[in-house]
């Protein structure tokens, strides 16, 4: 057989192949059909193929060889490729030579490049030329560019135009994720309020472009979405969303995912991710650092990282570092930074600061900051005004210390809703006193429970009196609010309690909520449980608890003892008692003990 060339020319020509263990790889392969087509295409351009020296241009181009790129567009420009003459003013505008790059830009742009329209808008918006790019930018938008619908959505928002929002939807719908994202933080700012039919469409359709976003890798889409979930209760799915946006280097995205595995209880992994978004300049994750140390009795470290929050322009940092001084102790830096926070507008820096004047005697000094706070939105510094103005008198000053308690009661500030309701109930306001009171009750006011039980109390009708040990089991509502007082440990409360358990005929409730409040320095709860011991047979005991009741000023529980000890034949000591409560009253007790004073008096002079 005849061989054409000896059989090293043929090795070297590669198209005698050796034989080889080693298969070549999927990236050898790839590059070798690369280079076999960029033989070609270079064969087929030096043939005067200028589809060929355009798409071999193109190739030059994106490796990176701008020479070898150049001399293909060119000829393929020369033969009318609008896909070299755009390719063409991109390695031109890339090289520096921005206006010879637009007019190829526009040679192919009136040929019909999309491309190379959206390129010429660019260029025009970087001169200031907003009426050209907004032309040559709608034509590339009209043509299906989603970076010219991108791009003509972003000039026409800069300006204040209706059409953005059409545009950056077109250019979502079509896969772009800058404009996604955009179009779901326009759709989150005009979403309303949720209701309880669930959430507005505005926010559902925010969530489905925060997901589109998000899936593409835009870190701040996922930021968002996992603050959605997060909010909804999706826990789970936030932290997946929270984590993807912290690997991509969201430092919000790694500090909100700190607070859900704190909240999660995993402190450790919180602090983890606190530090890397400190580290990355997010205040609030230094703040947090900053807490958790502080928690830990690691007050050094906790300070440095208030300063670093503060220095990265949180004035949570001031405003926690004066706590921090506060506590030490250190009262003038606690004030200095309380200071600088409230300067900076920190509602709640201003309130602190207010009640550490008020705690060293400047009243005319605390009340312009508790002004301040409390015009911003702070609920406890409404409050605050609440009790400073209520402490200078009646009058002008009562009216204001309730004007402030009712802004306060208002956005749900408990004790505020107290003294709005006692104050209604001083008028005889009894409609609105309720309304305050359930609401203070609601929040948890023992006091609250207390005094709504006895206005309820009093409007009910007298019920029928029942035997000791005959047990009812209904309950009326003014009891269930004396219940929830008592179960506080409103000493009042609890003997209100045992005093309807007893009425009810349940003996041994009424002890134990007696008992309660006696052991708790009750004096009425000490003289009931006693008469409740007494009727049972337990009289010992029972001057037990009078002694304690006696004691602490009952004049009542005085006269029981007298009468106790009289009985026994202990007349000094019944004397004794029936001094005291002569001296303790109120008056028809004062009149018994007297006429029992003066009988044992004739008894031990006889």
């Amino acid at each position: 057989m005849d061989v054409m060339g000896d059989k090293a020319t043929l090795f070297e020509s590669g198209r005698f192949v050796q034989p080889s263990d080693e298969e070549p790889t999927r990236d050898e392969l790839s590059d070798m059909a690369d280079a076999a087509e960029e033989v070609r295409l270079g064969l087929a351009a030096q043939s005067g193929d200028a589809e060929a020296a355009s798409v071999l241009g193109a190739m030059l181009l994106r490796r990176g060889d701008l020479d070898g790129a150049e001399t293909h567009l060119r000829a393929a420009t020369a033969a009318g490729d609008r896909a070299a003459a755009n390719n063409l003013g991109v390695l031109l505008h890339q090289r520096g030579y921005p206006e010879e790059a637009a007019g190829w830009w526009r040679i192919a742009a009136v040929a019909g490049s999309a491309a190379a329209a959206h390129a010429l808008g660019r260029y025009h918006r970087e001169r200031g030329d907003e009426p050209a790019a907004e032309y040559w930018l709608r034509q590339s938008a009209e043509q299906g560019h989603v970076l010219g619908a991108y791009a003509l959505a972003d000039l026409l928002e800069h300006r204040g135009d209706v059409g953005a929002e059409h545009w950056m939807r077109v250019a979502a719908e079509r896969g772009h994720r800058e404009a996604a994202y955009r179009l779901a933080r326009a759709l989150d700012r005009q979403a309303g309020p949720e209701d309880e039919s669930g959430p507005d469409n505005a926010v559902a359709e925010a969530e489905q472009w925060y997901r589109q976003a998000a899936a593409r890798g835009h870190r701040r889409a996922a930021l968002h979405l996992g603050a959605i979930l997060e909010k909804r209760g999706e826990l789970k799915e936030a932290g997946r969303w929270y984590l993807t946006s912290a690997k991509d280097g969201e430092a919000r995205a790694a500090c909100a995912l700190g607070f859900l595995l704190r909240d999660a209880g995993d402190t450790e992994s919180a602090a983890v991710w606190w530090l890397r978004a400190a580290q990355d300049g997010d205040g609030n994750a230094a703040n947090a650092l900053g807490a958790l140390h502080a928690e830990r009795g690691e007050t050094q470290t906790a300070e440095r990282w208030y300063r670093a929050a503060l220095d990265a322009g949180d004035d949570n940092g001031a405003y926690n570092l004066g706590l921090l001084c506060a506590e030490q102790g250190r009262t003038a830096q606690a004030e200095q930074w309380y200071r600088r926070a409230a300067y900076a507008g920190h509602r709640e820096a201003a309130n602190a600061l207010a009640i550490l004047l008020l705690q060293g005697g400047d009243t005319t000094g605390a009340e312009p900051w508790f002004s301040k706070a409390a015009e911003a939105g702070s609920v406890d510094a409404a409050f605050n005004l609440g009790i400073l103005y209520a402490g200078r008198g009646t009058g002008p000053e009562a009216e204001m210390a309730l004007r402030w308690y009712e802004r306060a009661a208002a956005a749900g500030h408990t004790e505020a809703a107290l003294q709005v309701g006692i104050a209604r109930l001083r008028e005889g306001d009894e409609q609105e006193a309720e309304r305050h009171l359930r609401c203070a009750a609601g929040g948890g006011s023992a006091e609250a429970a207390y005094r709504l039980a006895t206005l309820l109390d009093a409007r009910r009708p007298p019920e029928p009196a029942h035997e000791l040990g005959e047990i009812v089991h209904e309950k009326t509502e003014c009891e269930e609010w004396y219940e929830r007082a008592a179960t506080q440990g409103h000493r009042r409360a609890q003997v209100r309690v045992g005093m309807l358990a007893a009425a009810r005929g349940d003996v041994v409730e009424a002890a134990r909520w007696y008992r309660a409040a006696a052991e708790a320095g009750s004096r009425n709860g000490a003289f009931n449980l006693g008469l409740l011991l007494a009727r049972e047979g337990s009289e010992p005991e029972a001057a037990v608890w009078w002694t304690r009741a006696a004691d602490a000023g009952h004049g009542r529980a005085a006269l029981r003892l007298a009468l106790v000890y009289a009985r026994r034949g202990e007349l000094a000591e019944g004397q004794r008692w029936a001094d005291r409560a002569v001296a303790l009253g109120p008056a028809e007790v004062s009149e018994r003990a007297g006429r029992l004073r003066d009988a044992l008096r004739e008894e031990l002079s006889a």
